[in-house]
């Protein structure tokens, strides 16, 4: 009988993926735990890897990509035990016991809806995986690796398709505020996310990014926040924005922040359709708990 399922979202990065599987073997060859991975149209020969070398994971495949939240519901759509835990293709765990560690949190702290890890972002190891860090409640989430109750996930609607990428930790988080479900940092975990940060704003894709986060965050300001404090909130964060960018020159940024402005507006009426506002008295709550961790640098430690 499988307690435990182990889900994996990926897109065109094969080679990662390989990585990732041959950190998660002894966890794949479980007994008592379930692997599935769902591939949002990949084009990397992804499929066929998977299903020549890992008969034993659930395999789906989007044959056109349809972004990460629709992946997010699909994926835990499938799963059949109490508890999920989620990792990127391009992560692994380098602690071990994991599994064991977060159901023993989860069975201590019975008001957790989702636990997230320690997440250390580059292409190279750490050179230590110690650290002073204590579990605490936060505000949201990293969504590199966590593991979820799917009693909590049941509990509130569905990520937004059309939001395609971004903003899927800060709606699970309101949702689970307004549901009672806590959120929180367990650095007992470390994950290695095999990523070079510095190098993403080159990347071809920067624009499209900016564009999707800055919306993100207005959709979400739309979507949850107390209505008077949307305006104000709303006009800070694109002056920031204009400051920082445009003024100085980057039009790439410009192009997007406009963009994403467009969209915001387009998208109102579905927005407040789907919106599910804190009160006044909860977003006081809400915006007094802890930031979320979302890097972790030992040298900050020592």
């Amino acid at each position: 009988m499988k307690n435990f399922t182990i889900v994996i979202p990926t897109k065109n990065r094969l080679e990662e993926l390989k990585i990732t599987l041959l950190k998660l073997e002894y966890l794949i060859k479980s007994e008592n735990i379930e692997i599935i991975l769902v591939d949002d149209g990949s084009v990397d020969n992804t499929k066929e890897y998977i299903t020549e070398n890992y008969l034993n994971i659930r395999y789906y495949r989007n044959e056109k990509s349809k972004g990460i939240l629709a992946v997010r519901n699909k994926i835990f759509s499938l799963v059949n035990t109490d508890y999920v835990l989620s990792i990127d293709d391009d992560a692994n765990f380098l602690t071990e016991e994991v599994i064991a560690s977060v159901k023993k949190y989860f069975n201590e702290n019975k008001n957790i809806g989702l636990v997230y890890f320690r997440s250390y972002w580059s292409k190279e190891k750490p050179k230590s995986i110690e650290t002073t860090l204590s579990s605490h409640r936060t505000r949201s989430f990293g969504a590199v690796s966590f593991a979820m109750k799917m009693s909590a996930w049941n509990s509130i609607p569905n990520l937004l398709e059309w939001f395609l990428f971004y903003g899927e930790e800060d709606f699970i988080a309101y949702h689970f505020f307004k549901n009672k479900w806590e959120i929180h940092f367990f650095p007992e975990v470390l994950i290695h996310h095999r990523v070079d940060i510095k190098l993403r704003k080159k990347h071809k894709d920067y624009k499209i990014r900016l564009r999707r986060s800055l919306r993100s965050g207005w959709y979400l300001y739309i979507l949850f926040f107390p209505v008077k404090e949307i305006p104000r909130r709303f006009l800070y964060t694109l002056w920031i924005q204009i400051r920082n960018k445009t003024l100085k020159g980057d039009l790439k940024s410009t192009i997007a922040i406009f963009q994403a402005l467009f969209d915001t507006f387009v998208n109102i009426p579905r927005l407040l359709k789907n919106s599910s506002r804190l009160t006044v008295q909860e977003f006081k709550e809400y915006q007094q708990l802890p930031d979320t961790k979302l890097y972790w640098r030992p040298e900050e430690e020592l």
